[in-house]
């Protein structure tokens, strides 16, 4: 592990922070505390904690001696000062002497004693830094400890490994019981630099927060090169000489993972596909099955990856059927085992708990690689960073002997504490939250606002059109990790692709807004031929192309799905020299029901959003002009001519659109967005 202290960053730092009225010690931790979180192999998405003792006054002016202690929700690799809440310390401190103090007390305490009632709450671990008496103390879930600490008999082998300048810490759920126990092995050796925790992790501590850091460092590369003079090759498993593409089971894996409502509903997932060829080695091992049911490497992955990971079989290349045969098998016994594991483990108490869904967060696609599975594309990326770490610490652990990590007793404690029950009970799901979308055109002023609307509603989004610089912009002003993509709609290969691209990026697809067009003008009784052919290609064909592919992924993924096409007001009353554009916008609105007709078997919804006169690249300043002199009218009054002589704007059409994606029992509708044009109304 390379120590990544350096002298005049530390000083720089201090110097920025001096400006704002921050202290030396405190710039300090931030500093330590940013290079440790800024390795995953010791802190990976909240795991892990750092604190410092120092002298601090209140909101009236009273000075106090404060513990400075990470906060719940702060990254440490980016972390600020008001990332360090500051508790009082001699609370803290009395604490000590109680028997026993309940998790929600213990929270209560730290949050009685901020200096700052705004401050996030205190770590879990607040009161093991506390009851160490040094001003620095460093924590971390270092991989290469885990792969230390994850055996049969570990505490012989911490001594061997680490010698006397360790203390060594039995398991203990994180909280004030780990708090007391660990203080009082620390006081029995006081010279001790640092503290191994059992299937945890690892403590240092010293004066400085220079001295805290080089121990972390110092004895996380004394485990790195334990492991490394040990390692060996297991037995490899054999492979089929060809392999399916990731992108084809992906649909496939999403479906299976989706976790069933009842009436048609499903949480969906996202999926991130991560792959390296360290991966596809350890995925390689003959005893895979065995690594990943042991469960996860430290207790506070429960919270991210729930008991470990799911093992699926080789997917062998031109057998679809077969294996999605296969996964769907994989994934009910990982229900049926996870569903076991709450059961048994929920009946040993009274408390009163609801299982979590028993989906899994991470498989393992021996040949491939893996695929995190999250409610958001973070948590998808969470789950297979966590894979990442997994796999390193369970090598580090087959390396010296065997991968032993905590019960799934133990874990259940973890997975079910009250206080990461309540973290997640404050993450309420936006109504489409874990579903992603395809819409068409999406650089012009109906796509992009239909983009930002299904975005801020949860979904994420990819953005195709025909200008790829427009769809990134479309897709960076929706946000939510949405995605831009060149697509010529009009080309097969082109709309295939981009649907690949989709699959790539979350897995699947499923709502589609098929919205791409363009006006085309000409008395019908003399339209060039040519000129016809080119709008039924752009304003039919193209709309069929992208149902076919959605289609696709629809019944890959098994968990139905959602067409919505913009068919306009000239499918319904046609408008004079407009038949060019009319025509093949008749038949998209008569394509929308036949889809609505021959999947609705599979759960497939099909709906059309009839819209007039949205100022847009379709309907631009020149095609204004022109509509209304045909109208005989202003342009302001052929833009506001309904019923309502309000002008409609694309985010209606994108409400409209997000309707039918919401109306679960509406299918083979028409949604009218005009301001009121009876000539249009349907009957």
């Amino acid at each position: 592990m390379r120590n990544l202290w350096k002298d005049d960053e530390a000083e720089a730092i201090v110097s920025a922070y001096a400006a704002k009225g921050v202290g030396r010690d405190l710039a300090l931790r931030v500093y330590t505390t940013r290079l440790l979180g800024g390795e995953p192999r010791l802190v990976l998405h909240g795991g892990g904690n750092t604190s410092v003792k120092l002298r601090m006054a209140d909101l009236v002016g009273d000075e106090w001696d404060v513990l400075c202690v990470k906060g719940s929700g702060w990254d440490m690799g980016v972390i600020e000062p008001a990332g360090l809440p500051a508790v009082k310390l001699k609370p803290l401190l009395k604490a000590r002497a109680l028997e026993k103090l309940s998790d929600e007390d213990m929270v209560a305490l730290q949050r009685a004693n901020l200096i700052d009632p705004s401050s996030p709450n205190p770590s879990v671990e607040t009161l093991l830094h506390a009851f160490l008496r040094h001003k620095f103390v460093d924590h971390t879930h270092s991989t290469a400890i885990l792969g230390i600490v994850d055996q049969q008999d570990s505490e012989p082998l911490c001594r061997e490994v680490f010698g006397p300048k360790m203390g060594f810490v039995p398991y203990i759920k994180p909280g004030f019981d780990l708090a007391k126990a660990a203080a009082d092995i620390y006081e029995q050796d006081p010279p001790v630099e640092g503290l191994i925790l059992d299937k945890h992790g690892i403590f240092t501590f010293g004066d400085s927060a220079r001295e805290a850091y080089d121990r972390m460092i110092h004895y996380v590369t004394v485990a790195e090169q334990y492991i490394a003079s040990k390692t060996r090759t297991g037995k490899k498993a054999t492979l089929p000489a060809k392999l399916a593409r990731p992108a084809e089971i992906a649909p496939m894996l999403r479906g299976a993972v989706a976790f069933p409502r009842g009436e048609g509903r499903f949480d969906r997932f996202v999926t991130d596909f991560r792959t390296s060829p360290k991966i596809v080695d350890f995925l390689s091992n003959a005893d895979l099955e065995r690594l990943a049911a042991s469960g996860v490497s430290t207790p506070d992955l429960s919270i991210r990856i729930k008991t470990g990971p799911m093992v699926l079989d080789v997917p062998e290349a031109g057998d679809a059927a077969g294996y999605a045969a296969k996964v769907k098998a994989r994934v009910a016994k990982y229900v049926a085992d996870y569903t076991g594991y709450f059961t048994t483990n929920n009946a040993r108490d009274d408390v009163a708990r609801t299982m979590l869904d028993p989906m899994p967060r991470l498989a393992l696609v021996p040949g491939l690689g893996m695929f995190g599975f999250g409610r958001t594309l973070k948590d998808a990326r969470i789950a297979s960073d966590i894979g990442e770490m997994w796999i390193e610490a369970v090598a580090g652990a087959e390396a010296v002997g065997t991968f032993h990590p905590l019960p799934m007793s133990d874990l259940f404690e973890l997975e079910y504490w009250s206080l990461e029950q309540a973290k997640l009970a404050g993450n309420k799901p936006k109504p489409l939250t874990g579903q992603v979308l395809f819409v068409t055109g999406g650089g012009g002023a109906i796509g992009a606002a239909t983009a930002k609307l299904f975005a801020d509603t949860g979904a994420h989004v990819v953005v195709a059109d025909l200008d790829a610089g427009r769809a990134e912009a479309a897709a960076k002003a929706a946000g939510n990790n949405s995605i831009g993509v060149a697509c010529d709609v009009t080309d097969p290969k082109s709309v295939r692709a981009a649907f690949g691209a989709a699959v790539k990026a979350f897995g699947g697809v499923d709502i589609v807004v098929s919205n791409a067009g363009a006006a085309f003008e000409g008395r019908i009784g003399e339209l060039d031929d040519a000129l016809l052919r080119k709008s039924f290609e752009l304003n039919f064909f193209s709309h069929q192309n992208v149902a076919q592919n959605a289609v696709r992924i629809f019944q890959a993924q098994g968990t139905s799905g959602v067409l919505l096409f913009n068919t306009s007001k000239q499918a319904v009353n046609p408008g004079a020299n407009f038949g060019a554009y009319g025509l093949p916008k008749a038949a998209t609105l008569f394509l929308s029901r036949q889809y609505a007709l021959e999947y609705g078997a599979i759960g497939v919804r099909s709906n059309a959003v009839n819209a007039d006169r949205i100022r847009s690249g379709l309907l631009d300043d020149a095609m204004i002009a022109s509509r209304s002199k045909a109208r005989g009218v202003s342009e302001k009054d052929y833009m506001s001519g309904n019923l309502l002589h309000e002008e409609v704007k694309a985010e209606h059409v994108a409400q409209a659109f997000l309707h039918q994606a919401l109306a679960e029992r509406t299918t083979a509708d028409v949604t009218t967005v005009d301001g009121g044009n009876i000539a249009a109304a349907l009957r």
